[in-house]
């Protein structure tokens, strides 16, 4: 096996990230916002073997703990990016360092669990952690069902140590997108409905199936295998879907099979706030994309998070600025969608939660992350002022109680260049 020039740079880089954790931290002096509680102002967060133990105004310190003085500083759980690949992409080595775009079968790909392929050396990583991101959902791209969701922690190691639950969602299209093997949304739906049938028939004739006693089914039995979560309600399937008629053709459909539904985008969500509230599905959407990328976002609004939340929909914060960078490589930027949120008319604290608890709720990982409380995994950020301002830096983060210091591929590179040489004019 030939190691390239990038893997000597992640294995280097890997190497250094490592930090051995204090046994227990102190995080005193801070405001703390809990997310699952008020406010604490002067408060104190005990982190012992990784596993938040205290949080409040009046908490004893353990001799032995590392101290950390929070005073004038902001305290939150480690923020959460729900809709990334990162970890599965690399910088500027195209298809062959791509993780996430499974090939699949009739533009069906349900098997496909990319956690297999996270690489935790990812050089991405680092940038998105130290500004506060802990924990992220990564997930595939491309088919009419791309496959699988997970929630991963940014931390080093092997897959056992930062994956945190599997699967989580499962990924599909829903706009008459010629990509996912369609050309019209009915023919859209009409597949979608062939492969949910052709799991039910599936799940009820698996010995016949087996024994080949039974018709040819359209779908890969591990496609077959892996919608099933998705056919009985285990896990929601998280529909890429924009328009509002579309949004509403989703609704009909997911109600007409009885699935569990995330919307994704929803670019023109606002426009059907109260059907999709009247529902009670979630959506994933941002705040910093108001042009129109193509004909199903033409009504696209940077208050529609807010005017979702407004009506009762439960929205949780990702990045959709367009270009699909915010995928990867600007992971970190989901607390400016908060921020611009909070500027067009969603509260603090909600936004706030749509970046950590609310997450961890829907991805089924709150026992986990998304909060400070005795119990959770020691997922806290310590900032030098407001998360959501541009100016703000994470100046302490763990991740199950483990800080990391070392720099990031991009402070490296920024310290190198930040002087230029001496005959640098001359040449």
């Amino acid at each position: 096996m030939r190691t390239t020039r990038s893997g000597l740079i992640a294995l280097a880089w890997g190497a250094a990230a490592i930090a051995l954790p204090a046994q227990t931290v102190a995080i005193t002096g801070g405001t703390v916002y809990p997310v699952s509680g008020p406010p604490i102002k002067n408060g104190t967060v005990i982190i012992t073997n990784g596993k938040i133990t205290a949080v409040g105004a009046n908490v004893a310190i353990p001799a032995e703990a590392k101290k950390i003085d929070a005073t004038g500083k902001w305290v939150t759980p480690g923020l959460i990016n729900s809709t990334t690949d990162l970890g599965l992409v690399d910088v500027g080595f195209g298809a062959s360092a791509n993780e996430s775009s499974p090939k699949g079968s009739e533009e069906v790909s349900a098997a496909f669990q990319p956690w297999l392929g996270y690489n935790p050396m990812n050089v991405l990583i680092p940038v998105a952690r130290e500004n506060g991101i802990t924990s992220v959902a990564i997930w595939p791209n491309g088919n009419l069902v791309g496959g699988q969701g997970a929630m991963m922690d940014l931390l080093p190691g092997s897959l056992s140590d930062v994956l945190m639950k599997a699967p989580i969602g499962m990924a599909a299209e829903f706009e008459g997108d010629r990509e996912a093997g369609v050309g019209a949304r009915g023919e859209l739906i009409a597949k979608l409905a062939e492969l949910i049938a052709n799991t039910r028939s599936y799940m009820a004739n698996k010995d016949a199936y087996n024994s080949a006693r039974m018709r040819n089914l359209t779908f890969r039995r591990a496609d077959l295998e892996a919608m099933i979560p998705v056919v009985t309600g285990k896990i929601p399937l998280v529909l890429n879907v924009d328009q509002a008629a579309n949004i509403e053709a989703a609704l009909r459909f997911a109600k007409q099979q009885q699935l569990r539904l995330v919307l994704y985008g929803a670019a023109e969500g606002w426009m059907v706030a109260a059907k999709i509230a009247a529902a009670k599905v979630p959506v994933l959407t941002g705040a910093m994309n108001n042009i129109p990328r193509d004909f199903t976002s033409l009504n696209a609004r940077q208050d529609n998070a807010a005017l979702l939340r407004k009506a009762g929909v439960t929205v949780v914060l990702v990045g959709n600025a367009g270009g699909g960078d915010e995928d990867a490589f600007n992971v970190r930027n989901v607390r400016f969608e908060a921020g611009n949120a909070v500027g067009y008319g969603m509260t603090w604290d909600e936004a706030l939660r749509a970046v950590t608890m609310g997450p961890a709720e829907l991805f089924g990982v709150a026992d986990r992350v998304g909060a400070i409380k005795p119990g959770l995994d020691g997922n806290v950020v310590v900032w030098d002022g407001d998360p959501f301002e541009f100016a703000t830096r994470a100046v302490h983060v763990f991740v199950k109680g483990m800080e990391y210091t070392a720099p990031s591929r991009k402070d490296l590179l920024t310290q190198r260049y930040k002087a230029l040489p001496p005959d640098f004019e001359k040449n």
